[in-house]
């Protein structure tokens, strides 16, 4: 385990005072040595934000920080450990193995003995395997370790839920076009001198960042590297310095979700000269071309769904094609995904659906099936009736039985209603179709 916050001495070189004149990159000088620094995250370090409220109570549990690169996470954590005098221990899943662990958490166990707790911050713990993970749970539970796990990954997927269940997950979001601006009027300070750009390239620097506030110093640092005295940036001089293109519309503002915004609304209003539009000014604005590819799929899904089930597979099809040919082959394959989304046929009965049953299943709670369509493995399941009475559809006159599948406490819900359009008119009269047969199956089922 590394990053001791309370190693013993200094060394030899930060002793001969050598250290001082070391070069730091902008990032570790401007990194907060207080909670009340740290910029971008007022939903958990403000006034009535969450970790404001643990820190109060002095209860500080285990915790999961989910979100992008250059938000803080590290550093909070940091301070976490500062502020509960705990000992802040430091790993990376990625150089990290089970041998390790139990190292660290025997040293956390000795220091536990001596009064001293310790908080484990976990870098990239979505990398760690099920069995890596599953060994945090007993150090978890018996207070040997406060686990602070750091992830850009949505950890609902990548951790294991005994992990998930034994920690509260906050999000750090993407720093806001202020709190980047902040970042540059402190390191301005620290520097004693302003950033040579103009009003329209700070603006650009700020938005070449892309919420990430490690990578806005970094691009701080290369503009005050290349500027001569007295010479300041515009925009197009800011661009051929750091080689990164300024977008048109701010990536992580209003242009960005307008963009996308108008893109979908096009696809859904069946305006493929509109959405085309809409496509290109997003590619030509630098927008990464995958994410536009995730959002027709989500088009494909939400938009249109079984009234034509091909565009999930076209949509899906884009993508793979981006993927294998990139830039700028591969966007054809996006604009062609977005002319079909365009000219399918609407439905939005799939997504309606699906909403409709979520909200019956939180309400229900936990029904049991009916204990006809229960598997009977055991005697004593057979014994208490399950599987007894169940008519395998394959056998039955056109291979429906008519059978209720819902729970006993639960009337037939209709969750599904697919309209006259495309392919869910032949869905609907086969459902028509079937609830003819199963009124007359109930009927013969209730007068033998």
């Amino acid at each position: 385990m590394t990053s001791r916050a309370k190693a013993a001495g200094p060394t030899l070189f930060a002793a001969a005072g050598l250290d001082k004149d070391a070069p730091r990159p902008l990032a570790d000088k401007l990194r907060p040595q207080k909670l009340d620094e740290v910029v971008g995250q007022d939903h958990l370090l403000g006034t009535d934000g969450a970790l404001t409220r643990m820190l109060a109570t002095r209860s500080l549990g285990s915790l999961v920080f989910w979100g992008p690169p250059g938000t803080g996470k590290t550093t909070v954590a940091r301070l976490l450990a500062q502020e509960t005098d705990l000992h802040f221990e430091q790993i990376s899943a990625i150089f990290t193995g089970v041998a390790d662990l139990k190292k660290g958490f025997e040293e956390a166990r000795r220091r536990r003995e001596l009064g001293q707790g310790t908080l484990l911050f976990v870098d990239e713990i979505h990398r760690f395997n099920r069995a890596q993970q599953d060994s945090f749970l007993p150090v978890m539970e018996d207070g040997t370790i406060v686990l602070v796990g750091a992830t850009t990954e949505n950890p609902s997927f990548e951790l294991n839920a005994p992990l998930l269940s034994r920690a509260r997950v906050l999000v750090f979001k993407s720093l806001d076009a202020e709190a980047i601006e902040k970042l540059l009027t402190r390191a301005e300070q620290i520097e004693g001198r302003k950033l040579p750009l103009d009003d329209d390239a700070r603006t650009a620097l700020i938005s070449m960042a892309d919420g990430d506030g490690r990578a806005a110093l970094t691009l701080t640092e290369e503009v005050w590297r290349a500027a001569r005295k007295g010479e300041v940036f515009d925009s197009a001089k800011l661009q051929e310095i750091v080689q990164r293109r300024a977008p048109i519309y701010d990536k992580a503002q209003d242009g960005h979700y307008n963009l996308i915004s108008a893109l979908h609304k096009s696809v859904r209003g069946s305006d493929p000269d509109a959405a085309l539009y809409y496509l290109c000014r997003m590619l030509d604005a630098g927008e990464p071309p995958l994410y536009i590819a995730r959002r027709v799929v989500r088009m494909a899904i939400e938009d249109i769904g079984l009234a034509d089930p091909q565009a999930l597979v076209i949509a899906n099809a884009a993508k793979d094609a981006y993927d294998f040919l990139g830039s700028p082959e591969g966007d054809l394959a996006i604009a062609q995904a977005v002319i079909y989304m365009a000219t399918a046929p609407k439905s939005n009965a799939s997504y309606a659906a699906f909403g409709a049953a979520m909200r019956t299943a939180k309400q229900a709670g936990s029904l049991l099936p009916p204990k006809h369509i229960l598997n009977a493995p055991t005697k004593l399941m057979q014994s208490e009736g399950y599987g007894r009475g169940y008519s395998y559809d394959h056998d039955q006159e056109e291979a429906f039985s008519g059978q209720n599948y819902f729970p006993d406490a639960l009337s037939r819900q209709r969750f599904y209603n697919p309209p006259e359009r495309g392919f869910e008119r032949e869905i609907r009269k086969r459902l028509d179709y079937w609830a003819k047969l199963r009124k007359e199956r109930d009927l013969e089922r209730g007068s033998s």
